[in-house]
C-alpha cells in the first residue's frame, strides 16, 4: 500500500529553515543544525534515514526548494535525497511554470503546474509503478518546503507526518505550520538520539 508521508526536520520553535534562506543559503542562517541527524553516525539516525529513503518511490517538493537543491550550492553526487543509499526516486515539483533548464539532469524530474493535489497524484502513480517493478510497497514522500508540507496537511492529503525535531531554537525562519484547519494525529513512534527526536504520527482523515 502506497502511503503519502510528509518527512521534514524542524526546530523546537517550529522552523524548517533559519532566517534569510535562499538559493545560496538553502537552510538559512543556523539551519544546518536541523539536519545534523542525517549526517550522524548514531545507529538509530542511520536506520531512520536508510529506511525512509528505501521506501521512497517518489518525492514531492515545492518550487522554492527545487531552486535551492538544483542551484549551484545545492545537491551533488554526495549530498542530496538518497545520496549514498540504494537507488534514487522520481522527483515531482509543484510549480507555476517549468524551469527552462535543470542542472541535476541525471535525476528523474516531473514538473506539475496544476497544484499540489495533482502533484501528489502524479507522485502516487510513480510510487505505485516502482512498487510493481520492485515487488515491495513504496511511498510518496513530501520533503518540503514548509509551505508544501503545511498545505498538504491542511488539505487532507497526508497519511503520515514524520518530524525530526532538532535540539535547536532558531528564533526565525520558515515556519512549518502557519494555521489552517485543525488535524488530529495519532502518535506511532518516538526515537530519541543525540541529534534529534524522531516523531511519527498517523494523520486522521
Amino acid at each position: 500500500m502506497t502511503r503519502i508521508i510528509a518527512d521534514i526536520s524542524v526546530s523546537l520553535d517550529g522552523f524548517v529553515t533559519g532566517p534569510d534562506p535562499g538559493p545560496d543559503n538553502g537552510l538559512g542562517t543556523g539551519g544546518e543544525a536541523l539536519h545534523r541527524w542525517a549526517f550522524s553516525d548514531d545507529p538509530d539516525d542511520l536506520r531512520i534515514l536508510r529506511e525512509g529513503t528505501a521506501r521512497s518511490g517518489a518525492v514531492v517538493l515545492g518550487r522554492h526548494l527545487f531552486d535551492v537543491v538544483d542551484g549551484p550550492y545545492g545537491w551533488d553526487d554526495t549530498v542530496g535525497y538518497g545520496a549514498g543509499e540504494v537507488g534514487r526516486p522520481a522527483f515531482v515539483v509543484v510549480t507555476s511554470s517549468s524551469p527552462e533548464a535543470v542542472r541535476l539532469a541525471n535525476l528523474d524530474w516531473t514538473f506539475v503546474t496544476t497544484g499540489l493535489a495533482d502533484a501528489v497524484a502524479t507522485a502516487r502513480e510513480r510510487a505505485e509503478a516502482a512498487s510493481s517493478a520492485g515487488g515491495k510497497d513504496m511511498d510518496v514522500v513530501l520533503m518540503g518546503g514548509g509551505a508544501t508540507v503545511g498545505s498538504a496537511l491542511e488539505a487532507g492529503l497526508l497519511d503520515v507526518l514524520a518530524l525530526h525535531l532538532a535540539p535547536v531554537v532558531l528564533g526565525a525562519g520558515t515556519p512549518l505550520f502557519t494555521g489552517g484547519a485543525p488535524r488530529a494525529l495519532v502518535q506511532r513512534s518516538v526515537v530519541s538520539t543525540s541529534t534529534a527526536t524522531h516523531l511519527t504520527y498517523d494523520v486522521l482523515r
